[in-house]
């Protein structure tokens, strides 16, 4: 059997992967996944057909298998049962702990239908994989507030939530959640504020109360993404002379407080940003590093700089 005869094998069998897994599967899709034109994948969802494989759907809406239709286990490879392991690693140090029981459960029934050799595979190497994290737990009052925040994502359904906010504040908000993202060692959801009429980000252990409301979204929203990168408030630009022997400590700070320029000088890192937190989240990120970098501008950053430092100097005295 030639190369080419491989690739399709091993493409028409991940196509079926794809057919169990999701309801509805699209072509284009497909054809971006693979790397191949859409006119080859009618030809491999043809193939599945011609072996019997019942799929429902034509070219241009979808395919998916006819319901009821049961296919044997997927039978995982080496390399799958190994990422398995990293993954459920993974989990167990920065899951939220209201995913932590579901995800136990889910790995015990993948583990099930592993073939003997699989299962000793993983008894053999489990101990082997650690993850060091610093992050603490976080002490949510909430058991179960993830799945309810993904159940009202997934059935387009109003929450209701008590939320404190970080100066201790505690109010009510009714929301419709965009979706869920995992930062800096804390889960946050974004999402329409109907109080607010406009979006806005709450980090999940600060929500002290969560019920789902049967009152639908008011809206259509796109992907968590498109609304992560839109600006709430006016930005300010900001410009600092940066030692090169630390930028590598800066790899992905940088970007979360608003780069967008870096340009290498013979006396260090020039860094320009774009940052709506000019008075508060940017100057207190700029401690950490503040002995290896010089504020060119705006001076307002310098000044509040100077008001930090003097007041830990003065708590610390």
């Amino acid at each position: 059997m030639n190369d080419h005869y491989l690739k399709k094998l091993d493409r028409v069998t991940a196509i079926l992967t794809q057919l169990q897994s999701k309801p509805i599967v699209r072509a284009q899709d497909l054809a971006e996944k693979f790397d191949v034109s859409i006119r080859t994948i009618y030809r491999d969802v043809k193939t599945l057909e011609n072996a019997g494989i019942p799929i429902v759907g034509e070219a241009g809406n979808g395919y998916s298998l006819m319901d009821g239709y049961k296919l044997p286990p997927i039978m995982f490879t080496k390399e799958e049962v190994l990422s398995f392991i990293t993954a459920e690693k993974l989990m167990q140090k920065f899951s939220h702990q209201s995913l932590g029981n579901h995800y136990q459960a889910a790995m015990e029934k993948v583990r099930s239908v592993l073939k003997y050799s699989d299962k000793n595979l993983i008894k053999n190497i489990e101990k082997q994989i650690d993850v060091f994290s610093f992050h603490t737990d976080s002490g949510d009052s909430l058991k179960n507030v993830i799945p309810i925040i993904l159940e009202s994502i997934a059935e387009k359904s109003q929450l209701n939530i008590k939320y404190q906010t970080v100066d201790g504040r505690v109010n009510n908000r009714t929301i419709e959640t965009v979706g869920m993202f995992f930062e800096f060692n804390f889960w946050y959801i974004m999402a329409f504020c109907m109080l607010r009429k406009d979006f806005r980000q709450f980090r999940i252990d600060r929500i002290l109360e969560i019920s789902k409301t049967p009152n639908p979204f008011v809206q259509e929203y796109g992907q968590v993404n498109d609304y992560r990168k839109k600006s709430n408030g006016n930005k300010v630009k900001a410009k600092l002379l940066v030692d090169k022997k630390i930028m590598n400590h800066l790899v992905n700070s940088k970007k979360y407080y608003g780069l967008i320029e870096e340009v290498e000088t013979e006396n260090g890192v020039e860094l320009t940003f774009e940052t709506e937190w000019i008075n508060d989240g940017f100057p207190r990120w700029l401690i950490t590093f503040a002995d290896y970098a010089t504020v060119l501008e705006p001076e307002s950053l310098r000044t509040r700089l100077k008001e930090l430092l003097l007041k830990m100097t003065e708590r610390h005295q």
